[in-house]
């Protein structure tokens, strides 16, 4: 396995994304430490099933070696804790994924800023912006100690789309821009230490909110198609755990250092295939179809 003797901290691997990455690190044999809120004996304000234990046996069962630890990314403590622990434990962190995030409650759709609610608004930022910034402070000190660490900053979007595409709000737009830039300022003072960053989005993702909010499962996710022709389209979060693989084990990835990536860009590249051995690529259909004025919002529950 091509990550064996690597460590990897997934923050935000609950669920979705973040479970997703987790799996497919201790697929390619990495000890990967999965954070999260929710544990077996405690539920975050979600109030979701989930567990950061469950993430962590997924990665264990895959070849690898799962480690949970739960922690609220806002509590600058905790997070300065995590790392504490796997300096101590390991000695070396050579992979940090930044997939903290938690706003799905807190979106209000297609409304202008006068007309969100405030509150709300603010703390989508903070769990999307504050996070990441704390937790990169805590563990990027750690991961510059030997050379070649990589940062994944996940966000939904790449750069291009963003920048010129409006999301949902001015909240939920500001956060993903803001995510596409830290993995862009991150590689300016990342790559004098050998280490790369890059920002990361996966396509229309399903995610259990998703598969949800469909009334389906991973299963028969196809049954979905005849309300929402659209979600042919969409990946498993095992997908875009790919991606993070692959990039984690190519000795070349420096040449992405500040881009913004997807992760059907990075399956071309690569040459990986998600669960079923598909190949989803939504982000240039996604604005094909915009382009051609019919509306595709894949904006999903990572």
């Amino acid at each position: 396995m091509q990550l064996t003797g690597k460590v990897a901290l997934v923050a935000g691997a609950t669920r979705g994304a973040g479970r997703g990455i987790a799996a497919e690190l201790g697929a390619a044999g990495a000890t990967v430490y999965v954070t999260g809120r929710t544990t077996r004996t405690q539920r975050s304000s979600y109030d979701r099933p989930e567990t950061i234990e469950e993430t962590a046996e997924l990665v264990t069962a895959l070849g690898g070696t799962g480690i949970a630890i739960q922690a609220d990314h806002l509590i600058s403590d905790q997070v300065r804790d995590v790392v504490a622990r796997i300096h101590a434990e390991q000695g070396r962190l050579d992979i940090l994924v930044n997939d903290i995030w938690g706003g799905e409650t807190l979106m209000e759709w297609d409304k202008p800023v006068w007309e969100h609610d405030l509150d709300k608004g603010l703390r989508l930022l903070r769990l999307q912006v504050e996070t990441h910034l704390i937790t990169a402070h805590h563990a990027l000190a750690l991961m510059i100690e030997q050379p070649g660490g990589l940062l994944i900053e996940v966000t939904d979007g790449p750069a291009d789309y963003n920048a010129d595409h409006y999301r949902i709000n001015p909240f939920y737009d500001l956060a993903k821009v803001s995510v596409n830039r830290m993995g862009w300022s991150h590689a300016q003072d990342l790559k004098r230490h050998d280490a790369t960053s890059v920002s990361l989005s996966p396509g229309w993702l399903r995610s259990e909110m998703m598969l949800e909010t469909f009334g389906v499962g991973e299963e028969n996710w196809r049954d979905a198609l005849a309300k929402v022709p659209h979600f042919a389209i969409s990946e498993t979060p095992r997908f875009v755990g790919r991606a993070v693989a692959a990039l984690a084990t190519d000795p070349q990835r420096a040449r992405w250092n500040g881009q913004s990536l997807t992760s059907g860009q990075l399956a071309r590249e690569y040459g990986f295939t998600d669960l079923d051995g598909s190949r989803p690529d939504a982000w240039p259909y996604v604005i094909e179809v915009q382009d051609a004025g019919k509306p595709a919002d894949t904006t999903g529950y990572r």
